[in-house]
C-alpha cells in the first residue's frame, strides 16, 4: 500500500496538464491555458457544478491543484478554501488567485486529515483526488465530517467500465498518471459503497471523447480524426454508462 509521503512526493513533482501550455509555469498565460484546456476537456462541469450559484457559501476543494476550479467558485462570490497535499500545487494556486485578485484560504494539508472543524462548509468538491489518495474511505469520511448538515459533496472518480479504460488497453497507450503511487478505478456499486455515509447519493457518468493535445503519432491521429467523431455520433443513452468519470452528488 502506498504511503501519504509517496503520494505527496509524486504530486509535488507532477503538475497536472503541464504539457498543454508553452507559457512559463506560474505565468498568466500558463493559468489561462490550464483553465481553457480543463473546461474544454471537462465541459460538463460548467453544466453540473454550481460555480456561479454559490455566492456567500463556504466552499472547500480537496486536492485543489493550481486552483482552476476553485477560482471559478471565487469569481462567483463563494468563500473558498483549498487544500492540497503538494506544496508545489498550493504555490501555483496562490499565484493564480493573486494574479486574478481573488481571496481564498489555500493550505498545504492532507485531505485524509482536514484542518477544519466539523460542519464548516456548504459544499465540498473532491474532483480527481479520491482515486489517487492512499486511503480513499478516510478522505470521503473527512469530506462528510466538515460538511454542514444538508451540505453537498461532489466527488469524482474514474470509471473502470469506461471507453477510455478499454481504449487504453486495446491501443496499448498508458493512462495519464498511470505511474502514480495510487491509481484506482471504481464501478458504480463500489463508489456507492465508498459514499455510504451520505443520506442522498446521485451518480452520473461523464467525460466522453474530445480531441487530445497530449498524444501524437499515428495513434493520436487515429483517435482525433476517427474515434472521437464516431463515438460521439452514437446515441448518448447507449454509451452514457461508459463515461470515464463517475461524478457523485452527495447530501449530508
Amino acid at each position: 500500500m502506498a504511503t501519504t509521503d509517496q503520494v505527496r512526493d509524486y504530486w509535488n513533482r507532477h503538475i497536472h496538464d503541464l504539457e498543454i501550455t508553452t507559457h512559463p509555469v506560474g505565468s498568466r498565460g500558463f493559468f489561462d491555458d490550464l483553465d481553457r484546456y480543463h473546461f474544454e476537456k471537462l465541459h460538463h462541469l460548467l453544466r453540473l457544478v454550481p460555480f456561479d450559484a454559490s455566492a456567500g457559501r463556504r466552499v472547500l476543494e480537496i486536492g485543489c491543484g493550481a486552483g482552476v476550479d476553485l477560482a471559478r467558485f471565487a469569481r462567483g462570490g463563494a468563500l473558498v478554501s483549498g487544500v492540497d497535499l503538494a506544496p508545489s500545487a498550493i504555490a501555483l494556486a496562490t499565484a493564480n488567485f493573486a494574479q486574478q485578485g481573488l481571496a481564498g484560504d489555500l493550505r498545504v494539508a492532507d485531505g485524509e486529515r482536514l484542518p477544519f472543524e466539523d460542519d464548516t462548509f456548504d459544499l465540498v468538491l473532491a474532483h480527481g483526488v479520491v482515486q489517487y489518495t492512499a486511503d480513499p474511505r478516510r478522505l470521503v469520511q473527512e469530506a462528510r465530517r466538515v460538511l454542514k448538515p444538508g451540505g453537498e459533496a461532489i466527488v469524482q472518480v474514474y470509471n473502470r467500465r469506461s471507453w477510455l479504460n478499454l481504449l487504453a488497453k486495446i491501443m496499448k497507450v498508458g493512462l495519464e498518471h498511470e505511474d502514480a503511487p495510487v491509481l484506482l478505478k471504481f464501478t458504480d456499486r463500489e463508489l456507492r459503497d465508498l459514499l455510504a455515509g451520505f443520506r442522498e447519493i446521485r451518480i452520473t457518468c461523464e467525460r466522453f471523447p474530445v480531441r487530445s493535445r497530449l498524444h501524437g503519432g499515428w495513434k493520436g491521429a487515429l483517435y482525433n480524426s476517427l474515434f472521437v467523431g464516431m463515438f460521439n455520433a452514437l446515441p448518448r443513452p447507449m454509451v452514457r454508462r461508459f463515461g470515464w468519470h463517475l461524478l457523485a452528488f452527495c447530501r449530508k
